[in-house]
């Protein structure tokens, strides 16, 4: 397993590149290494010579406190060492995977050639921020250390490396690495050719346009061919990965890779004209005084037989342009059908109460279905998600649980958005059990309960009375129940524990209810992808968001018990991903919202955080949700809080 090194017999004029995407899951490690080896072959069969595959690709990027088992190294080891490394005859490829030194861990990246395991990169910064939290598994790697790894009685050079392959320079930047203020490859800027990323960067509303900003800049200010790859699909549960693999050159994008694949990853190609990127360098030093070589970082030099490259011509172009509908939908529909089939659910529950949050669940899973089929086939479709068939009756059950303070027009809307998509529809009545609580109460308490003294508890027993034959049409035919809250209701509390609550996932719970309203209008009025437009959502968004818990000759709706939608998702960014001071929120949105007095703006502000802080004990208990906006109030997975607070 000893690295080749030695002078190269000829230099290259061209090689073609790969980038990879692949969906893996946490400790398959079987599974993770079939897809490695077949992103390989087909990368072979592609005429590419230089491959790179996500970061921790090999044990999964979301394996979190699991990676402390001291037996996930060695077994990522072993597979690297005996079968995915002999798999890299002709070919150079990058593989990443953890590895212990001295008794730390590193987040580390092999790359493999001829065969062999010519080293293996260590990643040297660390993010820590948002839903990142590497430093609780890793240790970084100091910039220009390398030591010898001792690999199953061979010695590998470990560390901080760069590589000569056939003269073919390459260097590596993993994932954070590109994205300080001096990325890591400037140290080898002056010296490669080609620079490798795998990434696993997830997926956020607008993100991508930043990574390809990225990826194109690093490509100029280095002067090198730049290839990029990422994971794609529900990786562990709540980060959605987007995929977009990327290969760039002189600050253009010469390649680009699907988004939101639903299979099991996608290779981008792209020719590198080793003359014209050595020639456009030699340029630029020139006209520096800067020493921008190698400098002190060990190079690996390699002598391998690799493929002709050629073959079947370079990837086309993938059309990348977005907009946040439709970034949202995607994104959306991939993590409910990776959520479906990695969990092994027989289909999907919904308590569809004619609301635009239930409504836009089951859009949305009509679109996963309709875009899932398109791409795989339904053959396919069913062997990854083992359905009985691809009906939406079969995927997607919705049930309407009317009680006393039911709207007419609130079940027409959750009927018509029922038939829109295909969806089974079942019409229940839930008030015999509200009165059979309310009764029991009564005879407990020695009184009646009233609206004038029972308000919340009135409230809160018709929506928990719900959640039970939800959960038992759920638990029947081995469905998993969705629940509709949204992050504007899980910031402020706006939900039932126990009732409108319940459930083993809630998509929505990453994104603000102004958001969801702004794209069920666009759903229902000028989609073109997927099932297109349904009109029926246009039942639910003539009528005011409402929880109809009150009476109704109360009228209540959700703004009047809490807010403007739009001022709540302003307040949420300013203290929850901001982290600005509540006065500091108070200007900005009184700026934001000049038609309404200081005084309103500041009672919003208070009423934000009052229910923010008597919250947290309901954040901690959300089911998991998807990672779909900058920021979140996922305690587990970004927004930390304690669940006692003061002011402040």
């Amino acid at each position: 397993m000893e690295p080749i090194i030695g002078k190269f017999s000829h230099s290259l004029k061209s090689v073609r590149l790969g980038a990879a995407t692949l969906n893996q899951t946490p400790l398959d490690l079987a599974g993770n290494t079939r897809r490695i080896l077949k992103a390989i072959a087909d990368a072979r069969g592609a005429g590419v010579q230089i491959l790179v595959l996500p970061e921790l690709c090999l044990t999964g990027y979301g394996c979190e406190d699991a990676f402390f088992r001291p037996d996930l190294s060695v077994r990522a080891m072993d597979l690297l060492v005996k079968e995915i490394a002999p798999a890299s005859k002709n070919i150079v490829c990058t593989i990443g995977l953890p590895v212990v030194i001295e008794g730390a861990l590193y987040n580390a990246v092999a790359v493999l050639a001829d065969g062999r395991i010519l080293g293996i990169n260590a990643k040297r910064r660390l993010p820590r921020d948002g839903v990142h939290y590497e430093p609780r598994w890793f240790r970084p790697w100091p910039d220009g250390r390398s030591i010898e790894l001792d690999v199953t009685g061979f010695s590998i050079p470990f560390g901080d490396l760069v590589y000569d392959v056939n003269g073919v320079r390459i260097a590596l930047e993993i994932c954070e690495e590109a994205w300080g203020a001096v990325p890591a490859a400037a140290a080898a800027a002056g010296f490669a050719d080609v620079v490798l990323n795998p990434s696993a960067s997830h997926f956020a509303l607008g993100k991508y346009e930043t990574r390809e900003h990225l990826v194109a800049n690093s490509s100029r200010s280095f002067g090198v061919f730049y290839a990029y790859s990422n994971l794609v699909g529900l990786e562990a549960g709540r980060m959605i990965y987007d995929g977009g693999a990327l290969i760039a050159c002189d600050g253009k994008i010469t390649g680009r890779g699907h988004r939101f694949s639903f299979g099991d990853g996608d290779l981008v190609t792209g020719d590198a004209n080793l003359d014209a990127v050595r020639s456009s360098k030699m340029r630029k030093k020139s006209f520096s005084d800067s020493n921008d070589g190698p400098g002190s970082l060990r190079i690996i030099k390699a002598n391998i037989d690799l493929d002709a490259g050629g073959g079947a011509a370079p990837s086309k172009m993938i059309p990348h342009q977005m907009i946040p509908e439709e970034e949202f939908l995607r994104a959306s529909a991939l993590g409910l059908f990776d959520y479906l089939r990695k969990s092994k659910s027989k289909g999907y529950a919904l308590s569809l109460s004619g609301g635009c949050d239930s409504a836009v669940c089951a859009v949305l899973v009509a679109q996963m279905r309709h875009l899932a089929v398109a791409e795989l086939g339904e053959a396919e479709f069913l062997l990854r998600s083992g359905l009985a068939d691809a009906g939406m009756a079969t995927i997607l059950l919705c049930a309407w649980q009317g009680t006393n303070q039911s709207g007419t027009k609130t079940f027409e809307a959750a009927r018509a958005v029922a038939g829109a998509t295909g969806a089974r529809f079942v019409e229940l009545n839930v008030q015999p059990a509200v009165d059979f609580y309310l009764g029991e109460a009564a005879r407990t308490a020695g009184r009646k309960l009233d609206w004038q003294h029972d308000d919340l508890a009135l409230q809160n027993i018709q929506a928990r009375a719900r959640a039970p034959m939800i959960w038992l049409l759920a638990n029947m035919e081995e469905r998993l129940l969705i629940t509709t809250a949204n992050r504007s209701e899980a910031a402020v509390g706006y939900t039932t524990m126990d009732g409108d609550a319940a459930g083993g996932l809630a998509p929505l719970a990453g994104i603000d209810k102004a958001f969801l309203l702004k794209w069920a209008a666009w759903a229902a009025n000028s989609c073109t992808i997927g099932v297109g437009v349904i009109p029926a959502l246009n039942f639910v968004l003539r009528q005011p968001p409402s929880a109809e818990l009150r009476p109704l000759e109360a009228h209540q709706t959700d703004e009047a018990d809490l807010m403007p939608y739009p001022v709540m998702a302003l307040i949420e960014g300013c203290r929850v991903r901001d982290k600005l001071g509540v006065s500091e929120t108070v200007l900005m949105v009184t700026n934001a919202f000049p038609a309404n007095s200081k005084a309103e703006v500041e009672g919003w502000v208070a009423r934000f955080e009052q229910m923010w802080r008597a919250s947290q004990w309901k954040r901690e208990r959300f089911a998991p949700s998807f990672h779909l906006d900058d920021f979140s109030v996922d305690p587990k997975g970004f927004c930390r809080f304690p669940i006692f607070s003061g002011e402040g």
